[in-house]
């Protein structure tokens, strides 16, 4: 069986393409498009999420190089402290940088906001970052490109603090990251007013000048309160290139920015436009470089003052700290000291000193001397009144010389012409060269002025408007004083008994010659200005002060031999003498005998307990003032005797406050229990806090018998004229190396000392009477000035008893209840007979 043929499909035509229809072959190309689209949102997908990664990585690493700005709430920059004296003048300034803090509080609105206007005005509203200044800085930038000018910025006041503070000035992307970051997180963390405060004390604004306080006072010499709309405006001009606006340097721009900070200002309505006019009108008038007036004495106590301040409180809070520091100088009293001490020591120069020759030779022509002595340098330690000057020309009894005048620092060289005189010459012997250890042999007085002077010479002299000058340069030349630095120094202090207050020191002839403060650093011998502290310690054990002891010879036996003291000029009288005339005349040899009588224990810690000389060897030699101690500890000790009694703690430093005003240390600080109430309970109770160190009355009778010492002994010329009550003591020690004198009044001390910084002899018969007291009475006179006259205070139970006085003089003496006739004469040992002390091996001598 077959099977049946398949049957064949019917044909169907296809079917004609509609018109609307795009035709088949533009199907790839539209899958091509679709594809780029896809691609290229995936890759800016990629790019967004790796930048994001990128970005946030650098976030990271920029937040962990992020320095601590926590600590700018508590800062406190660097600013300059100031000492000021004791009536309130400026002594001195002490800073690395000339910055003077001001709180916020204290900054005048209107300077605040010249800067705001200036720098930052959306200060107030930004949170860090100011994004529209930003972007106004790039279209400006971008405008600009290629034309060679210096790129805008746009920091604000916030991302300056930053910078300034924190990430420092270098000129990179990374740097401006970390600054904007760091702004943002200032912002968060510290109030608006601190942020400002902050950029107003530490911003730089050219002249040496730190803060707006020390620029207002480095261009215009005022205060913030007193500024001036335009000076406000031109200090908000300063920030963004100081030394390009300086006025004097470059005016027109100067004036052109500040007009700029007015304009912004107005635009701020911080000022009107009446303002505005008035403060472009407004000459910029800047004296530049110029500093407060200062106290121009008190070299050498401006360092004690500066060494104390770093032992308090180190040397970056001294010099950085902006303290405030009240001394106790008196600049009247100090100007007065350190004139004395001057004359003093040229008075002992003229007489032993010698000329010792010019400071130099000139080979210029006598036409052409101008320049070439305006060219030397300024001798160390001249005085402000002398003059640097050359020999023009040479006489047989006169020399003309030329110096150099100027109306200011600044101002061109005016020669000027004097003549020296060989009549006023006769102190100019030369110095010969001397013996070691001694001073200079001087030779014969100059007959002619070619002894002393040769034309080329430069020396330092003074003019004499006193007396008319006669001569080859006619009647109007001006008569000139020969002059030199002597060699021998000196040290002066006067301090307040009762306080302890340092009211005058001087160091030495000039502070700057020699920094080196010889009142406070120099040890010394006392010589007899320590016997005071043998006769207080005899007139503790209750030994009156006429009880009478031998003045005769004494040997004692030490372990280096027999050492046999004597008397001022070898001289013993061979009798008793009491213990007033043994002191008014400085025998050594009553002063060893009462040291024996009451012990070098007491005596070593009588010196210790007045503060004069710690752990001193038990040597009766150190009776006679052998040990050594310094001008200032003399003078805290003689303080002691007039004061009753109480420990003296010399003091150069009245208060100290921080740069917000508040008192962080005071020198004394008494206790006042009852100060509180009204005043209907009567005045205050105020304790006394400064330890008794010796009995009242013992002390006032020390006081007694150093009057003595002034009215009828070694210290007459301290005294000479004031007709005032003065006590004191002098004290030369051995072969002359140094010469004291230790006085007071009821209200001040004053300590003195001559000598060689290294020890030598002053000469034969050079002591303290004669060269430290004549300093003294010069001191004490300006200081009684204008001051009424007060007697010493006598203590309570004190006894007074008019006695023969070993003179004959009737004096008036003082004494302990109870021991007014207890004097006795020793009789154990004859007239004139030597006593001999024989101190074994290591012991008491």
């Amino acid at each position: 069986m077959t099977s049946p043929a398949p049957i064949p499909a019917p044909h169907i035509p296809p079917r004609p393409p509609k018109a609307s229809q795009k035709p088949a072959h533009k199907r790839p190309r539209f899958r091509l498009f679709g594809g780029f689209i896809r691609t290229l949102f995936l890759f800016v997908i990629v790019a967004v999420i790796g930048g994001g990664v990128a970005g946030y990585g650098l976030y990271r690493k920029l937040e962990s190089d992020l320095p601590d700005y926590r600590w700018l709430a508590d800062y406190q920059p660097q600013q300059m402290s100031r000492i000021y004296a004791g009536d309130s003048r400026l002594m001195a300034e002490l800073a690395a940088e000339r910055r003077v803090f001001v709180p916020i509080e204290a900054i005048p609105r209107r300077l605040q906001q010249a800067f705001i206007s200036a720098e930052d005005q959306n200060f107030e509203r930004h949170q860090g970052v100011d994004p529209i200044a930003l972007l106004r800085a790039v279209v400006t930038n971008v405008e600009q490109y290629g034309s060679g000018r210096r790129m805008v910025g746009a920091s604000t006041i916030t991302q300056q603090v930053a910078k300034n503070m924190l990430v420092g000035s270098d000129r990179t992307m990374l740097r401006k990251a970390r600054e904007a970051l760091l702004a943002i997180r200032l912002e968060s963390a510290l109030p608006k007013a601190r942020i400002l405060e902050i950029y107003l004390n530490e911003i730089f604004l050219g002249a040496q000048a730190y803060g707006v306080a020390a620029a207002a006072q480095a261009y215009f010499n005022k205060s913030l309160d007193e500024l001036s709309v335009s000076e406000m405006a031109f200090l908000a001009a300063l920030p963004k290139a100081p030394n390009n606006y300086n006025p004097l340097r470059y005016p027109e721009q100067a004036r052109i920015r500040r007009d700029w900070v007015i304009e912004r200002m107005q635009d701020d309505r911080v000022i009107t436009a009446a303002e505005a006019t008035s403060a472009r009108a407004e000459p910029i008038t800047a004296r530049l470089n110029r500093r407060p007036d200062t106290v121009a004495v008190g070299g050498h106590f401006n360092e004690e003052v500066r060494r104390d301040l770093v032992a308090r409180f180190g040397q970056e809070q001294t010099q950085g700290g902006g303290l405030v520091v009240r001394t106790s100088l008196d600049p009247n009293l100090q100007a007065a000291t350190e004139v004395a001490l001057r004359t003093g020591l040229m008075a002992y120069d003229r007489r032993r000193g010698g000329w010792r020759g010019p400071l130099g030779k000139s080979a210029f022509a006598p036409t052409e001397w101008l320049p070439a002595l305006d060219a030397l340098p300024r001798t160390p330690g001249i005085l402000n009144e002398w003059r640097q000057a050359v020999v023009l020309e040479i006489h047989e009894r006169d020399a003309r010389l030329g110096w150099i005048e100027r109306a200011n620092p600044r101002a061109a060289p005016e020669p000027r012409t004097g003549n020296v005189y060989l009549e006023d010459l006769a102190w100019a012997r030369p110095a010969l060269p001397a013996q070691a250890g001694q001073p200079p042999r001087l030779g014969n007085p100059p007959r002619r002025m070619t002894d002393v002077l040769s034309a080329g010479d430069v020396v330092m002299v003074e003019v004499e408007p006193a007396r008319a000058a006669q001569g080859r340069a006619g009647p109007r030349a001006e008569r000139l004083g020969l002059r030199q630095i002597p060699e021998v120094e000196g040290a002066v202090v006067a301090l307040d008994p009762n306080t302890g207050r340092v009211l005058a020191m001087s160091g030495g002839w000039s502070y700057e010659r020699s920094q080196f403060n010889r009142a406070t650093q120099a040890m010394r011998q006392p010589g007899s200005s320590f016997k005071p502290y043998v006769y207080i310690t005899a007139l503790e054990q209750g030994i009156p002060p006429n009880q009478r002891f031998l003045d005769g010879g004494i040997e004692v036996a030490t372990p280096q031999g027999i050492w046999r003291p004597g008397n001022y000029g070898g001289g013993v009288s061979g009798g008793y003498v009491t213990m007033r005339s043994a002191l008014e005349r400085s025998l050594n040899l009553v002063t060893v005998r009462i040291a024996q009588e009451v012990g070098m224990d007491r005596v070593a810690e009588t010196a210790a307990r007045f503060g004069v000389i710690d752990n001193m060897p038990r040597y009766l030699a150190m009776s006679l003032g052998s040990g050594e101690t310094t001008v200032l500890r003399q003078a805290a000790g003689y303080a002691s005797f007039v004061n009753g009694g109480r420990r003296v703690e010399p003091t150069v430093i009245d208060s100290v406050q921080d740069q917000r005003g508040r008192v962080i240390w005071r020198s004394h600080v008494r206790a006042c229990a009852d100060c509180s109430g009204g005043p209907e309970g009567g005045p205050p109770t105020i304790a006394e806090g400064r330890p008794q160190i010796a009995d009242p009355i013992a002390a006032y009778q020390m006081v007694n018998l150093l009057q003595g010492v002034v009215q009828r002994g070694t210290g007459a010329r301290a005294a000479t004229g004031l007709n005032r009550p003065v006590a004191g003591k002098t004290g030369t020690t051995d072969d002359y190396k140094d010469n004291w004198f230790v006085g007071f009044t009821p209200d001040i001390v004053i300590a003195v000392w001559v000598g060689y910084d290294d020890p030598r002899s002053l000469g034969q018969g050079e002591t303290g009477g004669s060269n430290a007291a004549p300093i003294f009475r010069d001191v004490l006179a300006a200081a009684l000035q204008g001051s009424p006259a007060v007697p010493f205070r006598a203590p309570p139970g004190v006894a007074l008893v008019r006695i023969q006085a070993d003179n004959g003089q009737t004096i008036l003496e003082a004494f302990r209840p109870g021991t007014e006739n207890s004097a006795t004469t020793p009789t154990e040992m004859g007239a004139g007979a030597a006593a001999r002390v024989d101190s074994g091996l290591g012991g008491l001598y």
